[in-house]
C-alpha cells in the first residue's frame, strides 16, 4: 500500500487579473526533499504561498498532511515557511529570534525549543550574537532554525540566495541531515546544481505550468544531453569549420554573414576538451569561445520540450 502524501496539490491555478502565475500544476509530496525548480517568474512562490495557506488558489485544491489547508489555524502550526524576502530585527540575538518564533508557535518551552533548533543548523556558538552581525549565510540558516523550531513540514523560498560557497554547503549539509531524520522538506530555487546537491525529486515549472516531476537523475540527463550552440571566431573559419565536423557529438556547423562559427553540440564538454587542439593541430588562432543559448530560460525551455 503505497504511503498518504505529505503534501498533495490537486489541479491548481492562479491569476491575478489577466496574469496567469500558476496553470493547473498537480502533484504529490512525499518525506524527504523535493525540489521546486525554474526561472525565476515560473510561479514557485506564488504556488508555496498556496501550499502555505497563505493565499487561496483561483481554482484546485492543497491538502497538507490529509487537510485542507486554507483558514485551518491549526494546521498552520504543522506548517513552517521560509520566504526568500524576509526582514528581521536586527538587534535580536539569533536565540532571541528563534525563541520569539517558538512562543508565537504556542510551544510550552520555548528557549529549550530554540536550543534544539539552533543545535540543528549548527548555530550554538553565535546563539547570542546579533542577527544584525551575521553573515548572510549564517542567518539563512537562523532563519531555517525558527523555520523549524515547531517541527513542521518545511517549505523554503530559495534559501541559499545571496550565500557564499562554503555557507551554501553548510546549508545543504544541514538539509540532508533533516531529510535523514524522516522529514518533509519543499525547496525552490532557479539553480538546478542547488536542488540536485539535496532534492529526492524534482518538480519543474516553467511558466507557470508542470513540465516535468521525477527524479533529478532523470532530468539532468535530460540536460546532458541537451543540444549546445557556439559561436567560435577563429582566423580561419572554414578549415577550422569542417575540422571541427569530425568531432564526436558535434552535429552541425555554420557560418554566419559576420563570420564566426555556429556550432551544434550534443556532448559540450567533448566539444571544449577537443577545440583546442584541433585549432593548434591546424594552426589556427582561437580568439573567442562563447555559448549562445546557456541562458537559464533555454535550459527551462528545452527541458519542457523534452
Amino acid at each position: 500500500m503505497s504511503p498518504e502524501p505529505v503534501i498533495s496539490v490537486r489541479e491548481v491555478s492562479k491569476w491575478f487579473g489577466s496574469v496567469v502565475a500558476v496553470n493547473d500544476v498537480g502533484f504529490d509530496v512525499f518525506p524527504g526533499v523535493t525540489g521546486l525548480l525554474g526561472p525565476n517568474g515560473a510561479g514557485k512562490t506564488t504556488l508555496l504561498r498556496m501550499i502555505a495557506g497563505l493565499a487561496a488558489p483561483s481554482e484546485g485544491g492543497v491538502r497538507v498532511l490529509g487537510e485542507q489547508v486554507r483558514a485551518d489555524p491549526e494546521l498552520y502550526r504543522r506548517i513552517g515557511i521560509m520566504p526568500e524576502h524576509e526582514s528581521v530585527y536586527d538587534f535580536l540575538s539569533g536565540h532571541d529570534f528563534v525563541e520569539l518564533n517558538a512562543r508565537l508557535q504556542g510551544l510550552a518551552d520555548p528557549a529549550a525549543a530554540a536550543d534544539k533548533a539552533i543545535a540543528i543548523v549548527d548555530l550554538a556558538e553565535a546563539a547570542d550574537r546579533r542577527i544584525g552581525g551575521y553573515s548572510r549565510g549564517m542567518l539563512q540558516r537562523m532563519r531555517l532554525a525558527a523555520t523549524l523550531v515547531h517541527d513542521p513540514v518545511l517549505l523554503l523560498d530559495e534559501p541559499l540566495s545571496g550565500t557564499d560557497p562554503p555557507q551554501r554547503r553548510h546549508f545543504q549539509t544541514v538539509i540532508r541531515r533533516l531529510s535523514e531524520e524522516g522529514r518533509t522538506i519543499v525547496i525552490s530555487s532557479h539553480i538546478l546544481e542547488e536542488i540536485e546537491a539535496v532534492a529526492d525529486r524534482i518538480v519543474l515549472m516553467v511558466s507557470g505550468k508542470l513540465a516535468a516531476i521525477g527524479d533529478y537523475r532523470a532530468i539532468r540527463q535530460k540536460l546532458n544531453d541537451r543540444p549546445f550552440l557556439m559561436r567560435v571566431d577563429c582566423d580561419d573559419p572554414r578549415t577550422m569549420g569542417a575540422a571541427l565536423l569530425g568531432i564526436d557529438g558535434v552535429e552541425s556547423v555554420e557560418v554566419d554573414a559576420e563570420g564566426p562559427l555556429r556550432v551544434r553540440s550534443h556532448d559540450i564538454a567533448a566539444f571544449q576538451r577537443a577545440l583546442p587542439g584541433t585549432a593548434a593541430g591546424l594552426g589556427i588562432r582561437l580568439t573567442r569561445v562563447d555559448p549562445l543559448d546557456d541562458s537559464l530560460e533555454s535550459v527551462f525551455e528545452y527541458l519542457a520540450e523534452g
